[in-house]
């Protein structure tokens, strides 16, 4: 599988190392690559893609492409875009997150901090938020739920899910939140964000590749005769 996501490694290291030494328009062309590299691994090795599986990841990759090419440009009308396209995004990963095999059937215990930071970051964010107020809540809740499903897979979604909700709170707090100053916002945002995207590609394909059906839904084995044997 490695050399399918090379070319999307290469250049989402390339990226990061041009937000400090490349002009502009290099950041803004290499990110702009970075989804449908992501997708050409997808497309690479998750076929047939005309499984509903596969189809689903596609579409959310997509609609982050959207979402990444929405934000290169200045004005709240731009970021109001680009916040929804990811909001699709999120949508279609749920989606996709419920209709693969799960690890287990509920969330587990830990992922309730999800919840807790919901709450949290609308508390810091919604008394600066004017007129987007309201996106704001639609999508904190879109990514709490995005990231739950996502832990009941374990393992690379999981952890893609998890680095989403970091990248989303710092892009979030360096947007919204007065007085808020960090150095490294620019490539902690954007490096949280490629593992993200990158580990839930990669766990999706792993899961289709090890020829589980991709569109039955999670449910218990069915019950086997005991053995007379067994102890």
């Amino acid at each position: 599988m490695l050399p399918a996501f090379a070319p999307y490694l290469v250049v989402s290291a390339l990226h990061l190392v041009l937000q400090y030494v490349g002009p502009a328009w290099s950041v803004t062309a290499t990110k702009s690559l970075l989804m449908p590299l992501l997708a050409l691994a997808v497309v690479l090795l998750a076929r047939p893609v005309r499984r509903a599986a596969p189809l689903l990841l596609l579409g959310g990759i997509a609609f982050s492409w959207g979402g990444d090419v929405l934000l290169t440009f200045p004005g709240d009308g731009w970021f109001a875009a680009g916040l929804a396209s990811f909001l699709l995004a999120h949508v279609v990963y749920i989606v996709l997150f419920l209709r693969l095999p799960r690890a287990r059937r509920r969330p587990p215990v830990w992922s309730y901090v999800y919840w807790a930071w919901v709450v949290a970051m609308l508390a810091l964010l919604l008394p600066h938020a004017g007129m987007l107020a309201v996106p704001i809540v639609l999508y904190a809740i879109a990514i709490g739920l995005m990231a739950t499903c996502a832990s009941m897979h374990g393992g690379w979604i999981a952890l893609g899910g998890a680095f989403f909700v970091v990248s989303d709170s710092v892009l979030a707090l360096g947007r919204f939140l007065p007085g808020y100053e960090f150095a490294a916002h620019d490539f902690v945002v954007m490096s949280t964000y490629l593992a993200a995207q990158g580990l839930i590609a990669w766990g999706v394909v792993a899961k289709l590749r090890a020829g589980r059906p991709a569109s039955a839904p999670s449910s218990p084995a069915p019950a086997r005769p005991a053995d007379a044997t067994a102890r």
